[in-house]
């Protein structure tokens, strides 16, 4: 009986139940995004740094990796003594720089460059092709578009320009041997692999046997921390810093995605509870009456009670799971503007999907709507009968 007393109730004021759906499910979008958008970030990032399987980077002293154009000297020392540990299973030295593809009657085409040792390397998915070797390079597919090249063509490149003299520096042909994916790299941003050595050569005597990162993997069960201590014990010009420690310092840079969603979140739980608790109640009050001759022929206040909360309830799922399917389209669309940013990672998510953070945060709103009714619903049960029926009447 309950049952169809609560159709009934919803289906008599359509417009009603339809506005109330509606601004519930907008607070339940909202809530969601926020709730995506404050773990999001961590994970995309904890999920980008361990996705290649190191353990620890290694950095020039007192900087950050590519923070800074800081470069460690003697490189080939360096990973010589790290190779020393027996905790240490692979060492994938990186050098940053930079390359020009000089154009017959145009600009040149710049991109960035990558020194790495193709056996170890971590910063790029082959997707064609092969591993680059001596005079060979890859390269991703912002930079093949711009340089109107694909994979097993030559090209001349250059590692510098002279503006006083107009020329190219120290120009060489190269063979495109793979196409790839930089894992790191912004999605937009051309880019190119090569190996060490190669990209050394072309930096000239600035760039000898220099690298501008390290780095590490672990045997499996290694503890990271002693690794770390033991490299800063026995290459003090450099500074190790775990994965772990990478998430941290990210996860402190993005305090204030998290500070806003959060604020952002309450207003929303807030807002679909005070509209159910408002819709609720001005529902009881115009059906005042009718609950007074429910109770007047027999029904029980707890059976009315139960009505106008399962009404409460049924308004809040419905607008919660119509929720959903909207917060997940206005997270892919926003999602999609703020990757856009400048210099990010194409593997970087804002808004990441996770089922039980989103089911949490969509029950709680549901439960908290719930409990809004349940005031009203009393009220309304509990009035005096021949009261209200006299005021009725009357």
């Amino acid at each position: 009986m309950i049952g169809r007393l609560v159709v009934a109730s919803l289906t008599g004021h359509r417009a009603r139940t339809l506005l109330a759906v509606a601004g519930v499910a907008v607070s339940a979008a909202l809530l969601l995004d926020m709730v995506m958008l404050s773990s999001g970030m961590r994970e995309s990032f904890r999920s980008l740094l361990t996705s290649r399987g190191f353990d620890l980077r290694v950095a020039p002293k007192g900087t950050l990796p590519f923070d800074t154009e800081a470069t460690i000297a003697d490189a080939t020392a360096a990973m010589a003594a790290l190779r020393e540990s027996p905790d240490i299973v692979a060492v994938a030295p990186v050098l940053g720089g930079t390359i020009h593809l000089p154009r017959a009657g145009g600009a040149a085409v710049s991109s960035v460059a990558l020194g790495v040792d193709p056996r170890v390397q971590g910063d790029y998915v082959l997707l064609g092709g092969r591993e680059p070797r001596d005079d060979e390079m890859v390269a991703n597919d912002a930079l093949l578009a711009a340089a109107a090249r694909q994979v097993g063509d030559t090209l001349t490149i250059a590692g510098g320009y002279d503006p006083q003299l107009r020329r190219f520096l120290a120009p060489r042909v190269v063979r495109i041997s793979g196409r790839v994916r930089f894992v790191y790299l912004a999605r937009d941003q051309r880019a190119a692999a090569m190996p060490l050595a190669a990209l050394q050569a072309l930096g000239g005597p600035t760039r000898r046997d220099r690298v501008s990162l390290m780095m590490i993997r672990a045997r499996p069960g290694a503890d990271i921390e002693q690794v770390r201590a033991w490299i800063a014990r026995r290459l003090p010009k450099v500074t190790a810093i775990s994965t772990a420690t990478a998430i941290a310092q990210v996860e402190e840079r993005l305090s204030y995605f998290r500070q806003l969603a959060f604020i952002l979140g309450s207003v929303s739980l807030a807002v679909g509870v005070l509209l159910v608790g408002t819709l609720v109640t001005v529902s009881v009050n115009e059906r005042i009456g009718e609950f007074a001759v429910l109770r007047a022929i027999g029904i029980a206040r707890r059976t009315i009670t139960a009505q106008i909360m399962i009404e409460g309830a049924a308004l809040m799922f419905a607008g919660a799971f119509l929720g959903l399917a909207l917060g997940l389209v206005t997270a892919r669309y926003l999602n999609t503007i703020l990757a856009s940013f400048p210099g990010l990672p194409q593997s970087i998510d804002f808004f990441l999907f996770q089922p039980r953070a989103a089911w949490t945060a969509l029950g709680l709103l549901a439960a908290a709507g719930v409990a809004a009714g349940a005031w009203p619903a009393w009220r309304g049960a509990s009035l005096p009968i021949a009261r209200v029926l006299r005021e009725e009447a009357a």
